[in-house]
């Protein structure tokens, strides 16, 4: 993990989530270099195991069995991890470009994209297709498939030892349901195998009953068939394919020197630019050429791992040495492989345990991680320090503030305000500026980094900030920024910045708002906040207003807190984590337009759902009703909070709410769960709940209709 007490003065960039990347994370996590800050760019959160897909398509692992966490491995090695494709590496700069966001700088970078498919560009393919990467579309297309389809017709195209092992897979899910699975190859299927290989792959075929189809150039793939050169129609419902594997052609600009498209590597796995690795499939290895095969990449790991910690320590290389062969273990299908090595082959049902138990093994080196310990206490210590250190991690966003008791306390006890220009609103987050007839709302807040990307952190910072300036009604108008770096030489300073305001200042701009400046300094750690000023064209909304019968609308689903604090504790799916990160950093401001109209509204933020809504109820005087199964929540939230995962700051939300009654359990829980960008709580007419539901929906918005405003003192019933 990330060690805070060294400063960090060069950039490792790891583009691509392959095998051999992950290996290295997880080394990094055991042996990290101080002063380095890692870097992992991925196209999702996930990276497939390749060698269990055969499995998982024959039935026999589930689909979470086959994905390599990146999120949850990249916590451990206290790297960032950047959801998206690279799409542009510039040698001159120094920096990859990825869409969306602004360029990623390095001081040293290795590649690891595997390759990509051709398969997308054969006729009709891309419409009519499935291609099997990525695995979270393919999966559900041929889940889908396998379970409804009345008389399956499946067409692998392909006859490589990945479309062997496909089409037998999906032969064995489809067994007793007089299915047809067809496999094509425009030359001779399993070219590359010894003849006695081959003999037992083709006869482990037949048994399966799969068609063979040799010498079958492919013209078009349409809705129910695909089409061959020589005008043979194949029945087909199903059509995926392993044929046509390529490198990716991004890598063409790149200006690295490249060997058929792959990038050329000395014998330590440098490219030609001497601050560039590359590993795995998209690496061609001038030296000592060889297959593209996982099990290089696999033995790669620990060269690319020495190789990098020397070139970023002044070190010395040292080189990587391939075998000569490799053993193949290919599934058949049912339980049963092949094993062909030296020209033998041999296959049976012992061959597949073995198989089973070297990738389960594989895949256990990335879940079974060790989590964030807090720190040893002194047997000596103060009164009151084990209590104050609590029994997990100090949570990030709003999870790592102060609770609502606390800040309300300190607040009333401040002096009343005499000034006629400025306007107190008890309990809201902001304050009224009176200049002549300008009316301004000016708030501010901070928030301890919940993501290692300063990016996507001043993204989530900015949004978050906007929430108490749109809950007023009000027009974003400018902001200042404030940023504490964890100390970084100048040159990642500059670079980390950078990334920063570019950010921010998109999110500003599409909010009507500008960056009027900003403050910095260095500390132990990242934190982001931002004083922004708006201005009420009408009267601002507030916490008073709400009436007995109004309806209360949530903008956004609930669980940021609880899956933030199980990310920490290496517990959230890494999916979960970045659909999180997507929730909190969808601005709220056509939903504020929408809801203008409202009687009350508040953004609900770090004191939860319950502890904004008890301010809402205090102001207007009146009481409130939560609806549980209504609530939205976000993916994971729900069950993370009932298997006794919580925020830092949950039992001060609890203590700091009021009077709570009702109903108990994890959908309880979630309205004490610190929200960081939630969403706006409106308190609506009832007859106008209906429509404002529709079109928040219909403008993107994940809103719901979650309870009633009642009479009666400021308390809140929660309903299951």
């Amino acid at each position: 993990m990330q060690d805070n007490r060294w400063p960090l003065t060069q950039d490792l960039v790891l583009v691509g989530g392959g095998h051999t990347h992950a290996l290295l994370l997880r080394r990094w996590g055991m042996m990290p270099l101080p002063g380095v800050r890692v870097t992992v760019i991925n196209p999702g959160p996930t990276a497939p195991y390749s060698g269990m897909l055969p499995g998982f398509v024959a039935g026999h692992y589930g689909r979470y069995d086959l994905d390599i966490d990146l999120v949850r491995l990249a916590r451990f090695a206290g790297a960032r991890v950047i959801v998206g494709a690279a799409e542009a590496i510039d040698l001159t700069a120094r920096s990859v470009s990825v869409p969306g966001r602004p360029v990623i700088g390095y001081d040293v970078l290795s590649v690891d994209v595997g390759i990509t498919s051709a398969m997308p560009e054969l006729p009709g393919f891309a419409a009519h297709g499935v291609p099997a990467k990525p695995l979270g579309p393919f999966a559900a297309r041929w889940d889908a498939y396998r379970q409804e389809a009345v008389a399956p017709r499946v067409v692998v195209i392909g006859g490589g030892v990945a479309g062997a092992e496909l089409a037998m897979a999906m032969a064995h899910a489809l067994r007793g349901r007089a299915a047809e699975v067809v496999l094509l190859d425009r030359g001779r299927v399993l070219d590359g195998f010894n003849a006695v290989a081959r003999r037992e792959l083709l006869a482990a075929m037949g048994e399966l009953g799969i068609v063979v189809i040799e010498d079958a150039a492919v013209a078009q793939v349409a809705a129910d068939h695909v089409m061959l050169s020589d005008g043979r129609r194949i029945a087909a419902g199903f059509v995926t394919g392993a044929a046509g594997a390529r490198p990716h052609r991004w890598l063409e600009g790149t200006g690295l020197a490249l060997e058929a498209g792959f990038i050329a590597v000395d014998g330590t796995l440098r490219a030609s630019d001497p601050a560039v690795f590359a590993v795995g499939d998209c690496a061609h290895m001038v030296e000592t050429p060889r297959p593209k095969a996982g099990v290089y990449a696999v033995r790669q790991a620990p060269v690319l791992f020495d190789n990098l910690r020397a070139v970023l320590s002044g070190g010395a290389l040292r080189p990587f040495v391939p075998q000569r062969d490799y053993l193949k273990l290919i599934s058949l299908g049912g339980q049963s492989a092949l094993a062909e090595k030296w020209g033998t082959a041999r296959r049976g049902r012992l061959l597949w345990r073995w198989k089973d138990r070297i990738d389960r093994s594989f895949m256990a080196r990335f879940r079974d991680l060790p989590v964030m310990a807090l720190p040893e206490v002194p047997g000596t210590a103060a009164l009151g320090l084990r209590a104050a250190l609590g029994d997990a991690p100090l949570c990030g966003g709003c999870g790592a503030k102060v609770g609502r008791g606390a800040l309300q306390g300190a607040l009333a006890g401040l002096p009343v305000s005499t000034r006629a220009d400025v306007t107190m609103l008890p309990g809201d987050d902001a304050a009224l500026l009176g200049t002549g007839a300008v009316r301004q709302v000016i708030t501010t807040d901070h928030l301890r980094a919940v993501t290692a990307d300063p990016a996507l952190m001043a993204r989530i910072a900015a949004v978050h900030a906007l929430g108490d300036i749109w809950a007023m009604g009000a027009a974003p108008q400018a902001a200042v920024a404030s940023v504490i770096l964890p100390r970084m030489s100048p040159d990642l300073q500059a670079r980390t910045l950078a990334e920063m305001m570019s950010v921010a200042a998109e999110v500003m701009a599409a909010a009507g708002a500008v960056i009027a400046g900003g403050h910095t300094s260095m500390g132990d750690e990242l934190t982001v906040g931002f004083t922004v000023t708006g201005l009420c064209e009408a009267a601002p909304i507030t916490l008073a207003g709400a009436q007995p019968g109004d309806a209360l609308i949530l903008t956004k689903p609930l669980g940021s807190g609880v899956i933030l604090a199980a990310e920490m504790a290496g517990r959230a799916q890494g999916a979960e984590v970045v659909a999180c990160h997507a929730a909190m950093v969808v601005p709220q401001g056509s939903a504020a337009q929408i809801l203008r109209g409202a009687h009350a509204m508040t953004d609900v933020t770090g004191f939860g759902l319950a502890g904004h809504l008890a301010g809402l109820c205090a102001a207007s005087g009146v009481a409130a009703r939560i609806d549980l199964a209504a609530l939205p929540l976000m993916a994971g939230a729900e069950a993370l909070a009932a298997s006794g995962v919580r925020s830092t700051l949950w039992a001060a939300n609890r203590g700091g709410a009021g009077e709570v009654r009702g109903a108990v359990g994890a959908r309880a829980d979630l309205v004490f769960d610190p929200q960081t960008g939630g969403g706006l709580l409106a308190a609506v007419a009832a007859g106008a709940a209906p429509a404002l539901l529709a079109a928040l929906r219909a403008a993107g918005h994940d809103a719901a209709l979650i309870g009633e405003v009642v009479a009666g003192p400021p308390v809140i019933t929660l309903s299951s």
